[in-house]
This record gives C-alpha cells, structure tokens and sequence, in this order.
C-alpha cells in the first residue's frame, strides 16, 4: 500500500482548491454574462459566490506564493550582503513574517469562530445551500435546516489560509537553515539596456 506524505498532500490540495477557485469564477462570470446579454436574465448568487472564492483564492494563495517562492520584494540590500548575512536577513524576514502570520491566524480565528458557534444561523445574501451541506444544520444550526449557504463557510477561508501561511513559512525557514533555499522573495536581475 503506497503511502501519501502529508506534505504531498497538501500541495495537491493548494494546487487543486486555487486551480477549482479560479476555473469557477471564470466559468460562473462568463455563464452570468451570457445569462445577462443573450437572455436577459441574471444568475443571482453569482457576484457574492465570486466574491467569495476570491477571497479563498487569495488567502491560499499566499501560502502556495511562499511555496514557490513567487513573493516578490526589494533587496537591494540583500544582493550586496555576504552569503552570511544573506541567511541571516532571509530567516529574519520569515521570522518577521511568521510573526505576522500568527497575528493573522488569531485575529482570524477570532473572526471566524462566533460564525461557527454563536452566529452559525447567518447566511450569506443569495448563495442557495447545497443539499448535500444540509447535515450542518444538525450540527450548528439546532438542525433548522439552512435555506442560503451559512456564512462560517466562506469565513472559513480566513484562518485557513493564515494556517497555510504559518506552514509554507515554518517549511521555508527549515530549507533556509538547511541551506536549500535563500530567502522567501523572488529575486530579478534587472537588464541593463
């Protein structure tokens, strides 16, 4: 029986959940502007779902930008710094932004755990719940069953994404310590015309 590592899994899962996001609101805004042009008719839950996996695109995406170290950032400093104090700079800048992620992933949780707990009856404006999410209301919703998708859903995405954040940036110091990586920023080689 072949074994998954979990680091393997959660690249498919960045990869595929960034991959499904930006194929669904391609294909939901294109499908509403046909709806709108040719059929003067309108898909009405289709900007807030767009809004919605936007914001999953995004928040995942920073983790998955520290993956493959795709940040762009200045480092004027750094292309002139020793090999020793490039390391040094590198694991002071994901200390840094580790600090930042943290803050991020309480402030987040702190967000997002009354619409899981207290407030789990909200719903978002117009997106219809799927019948196949319907057994959440037995667990959150004192199984009234939920008529629009519950908005601890879409909110989940905030300290998700800060989770995944904390984990590229855990993953990127180990590799900068282990000299198999330089930093956390892209660096470009400006051509001289």
């Amino acid at each position: 029986m072949k074994t998954i590592k979990p680091i393997k899994k959660t690249n498919d899962f960045e990869e595929v959940a960034i991959a499904l996001c930006l194929a669904t609101m391609t294909l939901l805004t294109f499908a509403n502007v046909i709806a709108r042009y040719i059929f003067n008719d309108n898909i009405v839950w289709a900007l807030e779902l767009t809004v919605f996996l936007f914001a999953w695109l995004v928040l995942m995406g920073m983790s998955y930008g520290i993956k493959k170290n795709i940040h762009i950032g200045v480092d004027v400093i750094v292309n002139i710094a020793s090999a020793r104090f490039k390391k040094i700079l590198a694991l002071t800048v994901v200390v840094i932004c580790l600090i930042f992620a943290i803050i991020l992933l309480i402030s987040a949780w702190q967000y997002w755990y009354p619409f899981i707990s207290s407030r789990a009856f909200l719903e978002a404006d117009d997106i219809p719940m799927p019948e196949m999410l319907q057994f959440l209301s037995y667990l959150f919703n004192d199984s009234e069953r939920y008529t629009k998708l519950p908005l601890f859903i879409p909110y989940a995405a905030l300290p998700l994404g800060a989770l995944l954040l904390i984990y590229r940036l855990v993953q990127q110091f180990i590799l900068i310590l282990q000299n198999k990586a330089d930093g956390v920023i892209s660096s470009f080689i400006a051509e001289k015309e």
